[in-house]
């Protein structure tokens, strides 16, 4: 549920408490065979992120002289990877279903975020340097869905 950020919790726990059977209603049904083979393409791209994302980021990293500390393996809905300020790498199992040079994009992107934890011209000027064609592959990235 989407709300101002200043309306109150109470006022969304309310909201969902007279409105529980019109949204469960409108939620859909997932069949159990669709939920399975769901289940079971992520199990097949986790085993090729974990045997493929992590060395390409280790890679990249040290070509370009970056370091970071964590890898971690994500499986979320909206996004292809992200940056904490701990300097943990977060990469989709979903990029496995991309080419590989917007794959290498996204990385980049996010080992750039190690130096600007933002998305000002410094950091697309980073990007730049070592992507010349982010522009081309952030645009043809968004034909792709990070959801599995």
């Amino acid at each position: 549920m989407s709300v101002p950020k200043h309306t109150s919790d109470f006022l969304v726990k309310r909201f969902l408490n007279q409105n529980r059977e019109i949204i469960k209603n409108k939620l859909p049904i997932n069949d159990p065979s669709t939920q399975r083979a769901r289940d079971a393409k992520k199990k097949i791209l986790m085993k090729k992120a974990k045997e493929y994302l992590p060395y390409r980021l280790e890679y990249l990293a040290k070509l370009y002289g970056y370091q970071f500390n964590i890898c971690r393996l994500t499986h979320a809905n909206t996004r292809w990877g992200s940056c904490s300020s701990n300097k943990t790498i977060s990469l989709n199992i979903g990029l496995m279903n991309i080419p590989e040079v917007l794959r290498d994009y996204v990385i980049i992107h996010e080992l750039a975020h190690l130096n600007h934890m933002d998305h000002s011209d410094a950091f697309w000027s980073e990007v730049g340097i070592h992507d010349p064609n982010y522009r081309e592959h952030r645009k043809k990235l968004k034909m792709f869905n990070p959801g599995v």
